[in-house]
């Protein structure tokens, strides 16, 4: 256990260093900030790497069996009225609980908090019913995308305009550090059990989905909403303390907040895993103790990491974009933003979790850093068009929409695993990170250059979540064009030798 902790923490720092580096680079320099500041960010980076470092080891021990477990159980028992009802409720559980939402919703001006997130989580829940049925059926999954993302772009021109971004970032931050372990799990539980060669490549997916659900629901939300209640909004950071005392009580008045949240999540899944192991799973009481120890390792980690980020680094993530936005110099925003986008995924517990799933499911052929990069590079890509947006008042859908027809006609051609784990990779990349210190730091922008933050500011985690689809399935096409290349390389050797043969024989 000691051994795989440094091992876990070891990859904590080498993910949280690069932000780090950036912060205190851009805090010296363009964006000079106060030692309270700095050092308020500072302790935050250091319950990040611990709290990542739990994560991921609590992940490994119990959120992934306990999703494997029930989805397998799940799909033995053959009744498809229980697969979906455990879906559903999952779907929802998880998506109330989620910390992310609550982060967006407080930014959301004129909509209840409870409100949003309610519909939300029965978006969630319903597409969780579908990505079963999908499993069970064998459907592809381009083609319920291809069907979800028609009708959402169809109902986007009846919604407010402001309303739109919010949308489509609602359908990002349902996918979090705990509910990506889970589902994926699940998933792969439900499509093992086929044993057929398709299996693997259909237990990814359920993430995309529980991405789509969300924002159809938050769209039709939208149909009674007045537009007039959506104008503005910012996001309220709380000052920064004075003294060092005072910086640490912002960390210790934090911390009961994200106990509580994180419990909300945690205690119903551990609940359904206990119903089904004293009826069903019936697992060696060793490892039941190895889940329960893994599910402590979570609690921590989450709570700590969500406890960083919502009080170092949202106030910085602010403070640097309205700085850069509201200089004289305020096309550095810019290749500042791609920079924090190129680095700010390896700060992401979920994109480790998929990254390492996608290696071990695919036995090595498909690198976790292979994957890695390419949300790297699609996340630098999607700040950029952030930044544009907010300097030049870019309409989101003139990058959104050309973005998902690509994306989706893509899927039509690459690798159906090429796809699941595409569309799994923009769920993931928008996590905490994402929420509490991309978003604030493009709000921020907004709130410099006076432009609406529903309009232009909300959008960015939308757009955070395309860019993978694209990258990743561009990778698929590589890889496609390559095995092609090289079957066609092997025909002509195999053609040649038996050429050779015949001629020999005569």
């Amino acid at each position: 256990m000691r051994n795989a902790y440094l091992s876990k923490l070891k990859e904590a720092v080498i993910s949280i260093l690069p932000i780090v580096c950036i912060v205190l680079l851009l805090g010296f320099t363009l964006v000079p900030m106060s030692w309270q500041t700095m050092v308020q960010f500072l302790i935050a980076a250091v319950l990040l790497v611990i709290g990542m470092s739990c994560f991921t080891l609590g992940a490994d021990a119990a959120m992934l069996p306990i999703g494997q477990n029930i989805g397998s159980f799940l799909s033995k028992t053959h009744k498809i009225w229980l697969m979906l009802l455990v879906g559903f409720l999952m779907g929802v559980i998880i998506t109330i609980a989620e910390p992310d939402l609550m982060v967006l919703a407080n930014q959301v001006p004129g909509i209840g908090n409870w409100t949003l997130i309610i519909a939300v989580g029965i978006g969630v829940g319903l597409f969780m019913m579908f990505a079963v049925m999908r499993t069970l059926l064998k459907i592809p999954l381009h083609l319920i995308l291809t069907l979800a993302y028609i009708a959402i772009f169809v109902l986007a021109i009846f919604v407010p305009a402001q309303f739109a971004p919010l949308s489509f970032d609602s359908g990002s931050v349902t996918t979090g550090p705990i509910s990506v372990p889970f589902l994926m799990a699940f998933g792969l539980g439900l499509a093992a059990v086929r044993g057929s060669k398709s299996g693997g490549d259909d237990s990814f997916g359920l993430v995309a989905l529980g991405s789509a659900g969300p924002i159809l629901a938050v769209m039709i939300l939208g149909l009674f909403i007045d537009p007039a209640t959506l104008t503005g909004g910012t996001t309220e950071v709380a000052q920064t303390p004075d003294t060092f005392g005072g910086i640490m009580m912002a960390f210790l008045n934090e911390l009961p907040h994200h106990l509580g949240q994180v419990a909300l999540v945690l205690l119903p899944i551990l609940a359904i895993f206990l119903v089904f192991q004293f009826t069903a799973l019936k697992l060696p009481k060793k490892q039941v103790f190895g889940i329960i120890v893994g599910i402590v390792f979570v609690f921590v980690g989450i709570t700590l990491f969500f406890t960083g980020v919502n009080v170092g680094f949202l106030p910085v993530g602010t403070e640097i974009g309205s700085s850069l936005a509201g200089g004289e110099n305020s096309w550095l925003l810019l290749p500042i933003a791609c920079v924090i986008g190129l680095v700010i995924v390896l700060a992401e517990p979920a994109v480790h979790v998929l990254t390492k799933q996608v290696e071990k499911m695919t036995e090595g052929k498909i690198s976790s850093k292979t994957i890695l990069w390419c949300m790297c590079i699609g996340v630098a890509i999607s700040l950029g068009f952030s930044a544009l947006r907010v300097l030049f008042e870019i309409p989101i859908w003139y990058i959104l929409v050309p973005a998902y027809i690509i994306a989706i006609t893509l899927s039509f051609i690459v690798p159906r695993i090429f796809t699941g784990i595409a569309f799994d990779s923009g769920g993931v990349v928008t996590g905490a990170m994402a929420t509490t210190f991309v978003l604030p730091l493009i709000m921020g922008a907004c709130a410099a250059t006076g432009v609406d933050s529903m309009l232009y500011g909300f959008g960015t985690l939308a757009l955070i979540a395309v860019t993978p689809l694209l990258t990743v399935q561009i990778l698929g096409l590589i890889v496609k064009i390559a095995n092609k290349k090289k079957m066609e390389r092997e025909e002509a050797i195999i053609e040649k030798d038996v050429r050779a043969d015949i001629v020999e024989f005569d």
